[in-house]
């Protein structure tokens, strides 16, 4: 893997936290009663925008099941809402936390620019701590990480594959839902955009750019309007969020890092995508059963190059660009592939213990 900012590869007793998860300042999180967060400390920012932090989040009582933890990572303009998915995996005895980024979410503080980075290993640092906490207590985590949190993901955990064999062995797994794994552009049009946009990050790193292109996906899933989800938009725009040079830059290193052939996340990998993409169109009533944020034949291509330990790729008729904001029947698909694939892994780790 070529390096990405030698800044965050640090000595990685740095990147765990020594105070045992149960012992974390757990406080009443927005999402009402049963859930929880705790505020992880992160040091200064890279980008010189204060103090950051990470924002852990649990649902219920978080006990002990025998099962791997599941660990939810939001997408771009994004933070941890999905309650249903918390409560449908509880009830298979899943213990479930997700994350907020730094920048993002609860994450986010007065003064920073939200979700911007002008480098993705920056998330490094603080999935490893969550990893270790919720690892202390479950014994092994499973992220499930959507769109740019599926590029985040693999990146990570290639990282400490070779560089914290501790931690990666603390990962059963991952399920990347819609993974931002290529730019939704032709590949001619990439062979113009990598290499203005590398020397615009060297120039004016905080250059904003001018669009966001997420309108039409927030207007498909926003109760206020075309959906049926509740969310706070400030936290998720429906827009999205201002964007810049340097983070373009940074998503861009990050796919051509991931399309590498030396990269490998090492574990067990189950994508979820839409069978369908509808894209740089206004709202339609098309967009409501269809990733109108990638596309899925990228998806499709990439994700399985991502790992050499066995992938399954899963596209659910229907979907939405978070296959579990989709409507019903989609959604059912969605977690019944998740369910069916979590159970493929318990089983083969019972196996594998009996022999």
């Amino acid at each position: 893997m070529r390096p990405m900012n030698s800044d965050v590869s640090k000595d990685t007793e740095n990147a765990r936290t020594p105070l045992p998860i149960d012992e974390l300042s757990w406080t009443a999180d927005e999402l009402g009663e049963g859930y929880q967060q705790a505020t992880i400390p992160l040091g200064p920012d890279p980008e010189g925008e204060g103090e950051n932090i990470a924002v852990l989040v649990k649902a219920g009582d978080d006990a002990a099941t025998g099962k791997p933890a599941l660990l939810w990572v939001h997408g771009m303009s994004d933070y941890f809402f999905q309650t249903h998915v918390a409560e449908h995996f509880t009830a298979e005895d899943y213990p479930f936390y997700a994350v907020d980024l730094h920048k993002c979410g609860r994450a986010h503080r007065e003064g920073q620019r939200w979700h911007h980075t002008n480098d993705m290993a920056t998330y490094f640092d603080e999935l490893t701590k969550v990893t270790n906490l919720i690892a202390e207590k479950h014994g092994a985590v499973i992220p499930l990480a959507h769109s740019t949190g599926g590029l985040i993901v693999p990146l990570w955990l290639d990282h400490i594959r070779r560089n914290d064999p501790e931690t990666h062995h603390h990962v059963a797994g991952i399920v990347l839902n819609s993974p931002w794994v290529d730019m939704q552009v032709p590949e001619w049009q990439m062979k113009v955009l990598r290499p203005v946009v590398k020397l615009g990050a060297k120039l004016a790193p905080n250059l904003k750019l001018p669009v966001s292109g997420e309108s039409t996906y927030g207007e498909s899933i926003y109760k206020g309007l075309h959906g049926h989800w509740d969310f706070d938009t400030e936290k998720k725009r429906l827009g999205g969020h201002d964007k810049y040079v340097g983070w373009l830059n940074a998503v861009l290193q990050g796919q051509e890092t991931l399309h590498s052939d030396d990269t490998d996340a090492a574990v067990p990998t189950l994508t979820l995508c839409s069978t369908h993409s509808y894209l740089g169109k206004p709202y339609s009533p098309a967009a409501d059963t269809a990733d109108t944020v990638l596309d899925v034949e990228q998806i499709q291509h990439w994700a399985p190059q991502l790992t050499t330990a066995g992938h399954v790729t899963r596209p659910i008729p229907g979907a939405l660009h978070d296959v579990f904001l989709s409507q019903p029947h989609a959604r059912y698909l969605a977690f019944n592939a998740t369910d069916e694939w979590l159970n493929s892994l318990d089983s083969a780790k019972a196996t594998n213990s009996e022999s």
